[in-house]
């Protein structure tokens, strides 16, 4: 995809490589802190690394982003960016007005609105706070793990998570959430791959629609794309974890059903062709 020099979106709210920090405390305080180190045998100079000496602020120190990673935060603020000019226009065209995601981006742990989540969580949309949140360690693992490199299925995520944000405004998380306490275990996974497979297409008309108004794709993109919708498939992440697939526990939908999605949205463009709920199988 070509990025490079474009637009980046400034609706990002960058925490990576916070927390470790040191507390800032007075020397008043900090004294006595020693003074109950050292009746419970503790090493005041344990202690003093963990304090600055002179202030009552407490804050968190932060660990420099490799050139690396800084690169892969230029490039998804720039897919966030390509994401709110397409469904701002779409949503413009139906007579609404798009309200745009953040873009949470932390490293290992972090506290959303929705509740905490780990960078073993994966990429996920809180419905509660409208953001989106990414440790950017996932691309490593889309590459690695699941064996599907490239920048577009990089993209592919993050348009993935804002077709969520989407759904969202259009009211399907709403409905969702009302369902959820109304449904068995089984009824409500089969509905939870219905709202992932229209992620996945929104994901798809994104796509369309960027080509059409920015002509960033490169051979190969959308390859990429389908490779992660592939990678990332209920059927193929339980085989390969325990060697077996079991359907009625499906929360996001085959690999086969991930990857039609996708190119359905971005070979039609077509927000109303999207209807998973009624058409979720192949």
């Amino acid at each position: 995809m070509r990025w490079q020099g474009r637009k980046q979106s400034t609706n990002v709210d960058d925490r990576r490589g916070r927390g470790g920090g040191k507390y800032a405390i007075g020397g008043f305080g900090a004294i006595i802190l020693i003074v109950v180190t050292l009746l419970f045998g503790g090493n005041p100079m344990e202690l003093l690394n963990q304090i600055d000496v002179g202030s009552n602020t407490a804050y968190e120190t932060e660990v420099p982003a490799s050139a690396e990673d800084e690169a892969l935060a230029s490039f998804v603020k720039v897919v966030l960016a390509d994401t709110e000019q397409v469904w701002g226009n779409l949503f413009e065209q139906s007579g609404s007005q798009y309200r745009e995601p953040t873009l949470v981006l932390f490293t290992n742990t972090v506290q959303s609105s929705c509740g905490n989540a780990s960078a073993a969580t994966g990429p996920f949309y809180c419905p509660a706070d409208e953001s989106i949140y990414i440790d950017l360690s996932f691309y490593n693992d889309l590459k690695n793990k699941f064996q599907a490199p490239g920048d577009f299925a990089m993209a592919y995520v993050v348009a993935h998570e804002v077709g969520h944000h989407v759904q969202n405004l259009l009211g399907v998380s709403k409905k969702m959430a009302q369902m959820r306490s109304q449904l068995s275990e089984k009824s409500y996974n089969r509905y939870s791959v219905m709202v992932e497979l229209q992620a996945d297409f929104y994901a798809g008309v994104w796509a369309h629609h960027n080509q059409e108004l920015n002509n960033v794709l490169e051979p190969g993109d959308i390859e990429e794309a389908l490779g992660a919708a592939n990678a990332i498939g209920d059927d193929r992440l339980q085989k390969e974890s325990q060697g077996r697939v079991v359907p009625d526990s499906f929360t996001h939908g085959t690999s086969a059903q991930r990857m039609y999605w996708f190119q359905k949205g971005y070979r039609t463009g077509d927000v109303s062709q999207g209807d998973t709920f009624n058409e979720p199988d192949l």
